[in-house]
């Protein structure tokens, strides 16, 4: 489960990491009241779960009210990278000389998890890992034991913190780990952590993800799920049990397992389409689940055509065709172009079950997939 910026902050806040005044606003006259009263310049940040919101127009900085007026009208409402602004947080803006990068994740690699610092902060960190990987101090954490002080030290003096901030830089790492820890975090970080001009360590950014499967250990998490959900979609994702994630393109896509639905992302590239999404519906489905998910992909608007890719181990391939037909007998006329591949138990009994009037079925998934993008190519012409 992600949360957003302003839900990390409230848990950093109460852990005691420094984080600017904030408040959260949905309307325009919301982020002038709240401009207001944490006074100019003030930060306005679209609360959306997408990385890159500055440069994508979801970041501005206001110092009177017409320029928070004007930031206000063109982030609510925007359509950032697929996703629909519909709360700003309003900030206190800070004067900053220095910007560092503070996380902890899972390396599974290692199968520990670790601690990573970079006085490249403010910037993509996936982009400053590929490009100059030794800006980013490591140290694995024995999960029996914890991060230590030594070690928290130790990763803040190999990223070459200079030393008059070493000791808040360090203190902010040991609660970013106590909290991944505590709360079953899956990934935790804030980027940048800022050097203001008086020389004080203040996160400016939050970033928190819980590990969905242990929510029964944290009803206060828990009551933040429905809040996390950035649009109908993600809603109903969350009250179908899929695995979703939306992406910018326009050919859907539905598969049963993470690998499968990931494989099928990849040709629909390969062969000049763009996803429009990720959705695994998972092993065993049955014909409510399938129906379920065409009805998750015929809701997006973006979605020109869609692919439904089944390999069928666990999961039935006449249950996948009977779940297709009912889904689709319920349309006077089917909203988008489906083409199906089935494989495996039962695939040829679920090929004679589809009801090819209502779908388009390939043998190959190389077929089915070009198919598709063809169909996405022809609606949106």
């Amino acid at each position: 489960m992600r949360l957003h910026e302003y839900q990390a902050k409230e848990i950093f806040a109460d852990a005691g990491i420094p984080v600017p005044e904030s408040q959260l606003a949905d309307s325009v006259e919301g982020v002038l009241d709240a401009v207001a009263e944490i006074g100019y310049p003030a930060a306005i940040k679209a609360q959306v779960h997408v990385g890159g919101r500055g440069k994508a127009g979801g970041i501005e900085i206001a110092t009177s009210e017409d320029e928070a007026r004007e930031a206000a009208e063109s982030i609510l409402g925007m359509d950032l990278k697929g996703y629909t602004v519909d709360k700003v947080l309003v900030e206190q803006g800070v004067d900053f000389v220095d910007e560092y990068y503070v996380g902890v994740t899972m390396d599974r690699g290692a199968g520990k998890p670790v601690a990573m610092v970079s006085t490249k902060g403010g910037v993509d960190i996936e982009q400053v890992a590929e490009d100059d990987p030794e800006a980013i101090a490591q140290e694995h954490i024995d999960p029996a034991f914890g991060l230590h002080p030594y070690q928290a030290r130790k990763v803040v003096y190999d990223a070459g913190v200079p030393a008059e901030y070493a000791r808040d830089v360090s203190s902010i790492l040991s609660t970013l780990y106590d909290l991944y820890e505590s709360n079953d975090a899956s990934d935790i970080e804030i980027n940048p952590v800022m050097i203001t001009s008086d020389d004080d360590v203040i996160a400016a950014d939050a970033v928190m993800n819980i590990d969905e499967d242990a929510l029964f250990r944290h009803p206060d998490l828990a009551e933040m799920e429905e809040d996390s959900y950035q649009n109908d979609l993600e809603r109903k994702a969350g009250e179908y049990g899929f695995d979703y994630v939306r992406l910018s393109g326009n050919t859907g896509i539905i598969g049963n397992g993470a690998g499968l639905v990931m494989t099928t992302l990849d040709l629909v590239d390969y062969y000049g389409g763009t996803p429009a999404n990720f959705l695994d519906i998972g092993g065993g489905a049955k014909a409510e689940r399938v129906a379920n998910a065409l009805d998750m992909v015929f809701s997006d608007e973006n979605v020109d055509s869609v692919v439904f890719n089944i390999f069928g181990g666990i999961t039935r391939g006449d249950e996948v065709a009977k779940g297709i037909n009912e889904a689709l007998e319920q349309f006077d006329e089917i909203p988008k172009p489906v083409v199906v591949r089935l494989a495996g138990t039962n695939a040829e009994e679920g090929m004679e079950i589809l009801n090819t009037d209502l779908v388009q079925v390939e043998a190959t998934l190389a077929d089915a997939v070009q198919r598709a993008v063809e169909n996405a190519s022809e609606v949106a012409q």
